[in-house]
């Protein structure tokens, strides 16, 4: 899927300063349609070139420095033009050092639910913006609460397919909002790419 906004050159002493969206192309290094709806959300014109990368964590590895280095695999995996930037960006749970990313069948979405139930945890979504000369890597946290969960509940949110494409087998946008309780830290986060620290950073570049 390929999708691109880009506008031409401002000229003339009448016209206001170039914006943002108007001097760079933003790459999407990623196959989640809920980034690609965030920042269409955010009115940041982009297109998606999705990243192909091991998404294995290393020996020891803390989970802010997994997304981080995945994050920046991905991004590193497109090639950038001058004018070009690409941003990586890579999601997980995590509860008592446990990482969770996409649950690898239904059984598996059922085991994360009932660690998750009734507790807090941690959403990372680490990001790497890079153009051709620099590169920006940074990580978002957000603290997130669930109720207790019954057994019945959980079967019936597994049932509907839901949990299968997100990271800690939920997505906070969707049916699982009537679980989360509390929410500390960037809700674009949770969905999957905190928006305001990405276009932070796209101002940066």
């Amino acid at each position: 899927m390929h999708i691109a906004i880009v506008h031409g050159p401002f000229s003339g002493p009448d016209v206001s300063p170039p914006t943002l969206s108007s001097i760079e192309v933003l790459i999407l290094a990623s196959a989640s349609p809920r980034r690609h709806e965030l920042l269409l959300a955010a009115g940041i014109p982009h297109r998606v070139q999705p990243a192909s990368v091991s998404e294995d964590g290393l020996p020891g590895e803390a989970p802010v420095d997994f997304v981080r280095r995945l994050a920046s695999e991905k991004a590193q995996s497109i090639p950038c033009n001058p004018g070009e930037i690409v941003l990586g960006a890579d999601t997980i749970v995590c509860i008592d050092n446990q990482v969770f990313g996409k649950p690898a069948d239904d059984q598996d979405a059922v085991r994360m639910l009932r660690l998750l139930s009734g507790r807090h945890h941690w959403v990372h979504t680490g990001i790497c913006l890079r153009s051709k000369n620099r590169s920006i890597v940074d990580v978002s946290s957000t603290k997130v609460r669930f109720t207790r969960l019954t057994d019945d509940e959980i079967a019936e949110y597994t049932r509907s397919g839901e949990p299968r494409d997100k990271a800690g087998a939920y997505a906070i946008q969707g049916l699982a909002s009537k679980f989360v309780t509390q929410i500390e830290g960037c809700y674009h986060n949770v969905v999957g790419l905190p928006v305001s620290l990405v276009y932070h950073h796209l101002k940066d570049l």
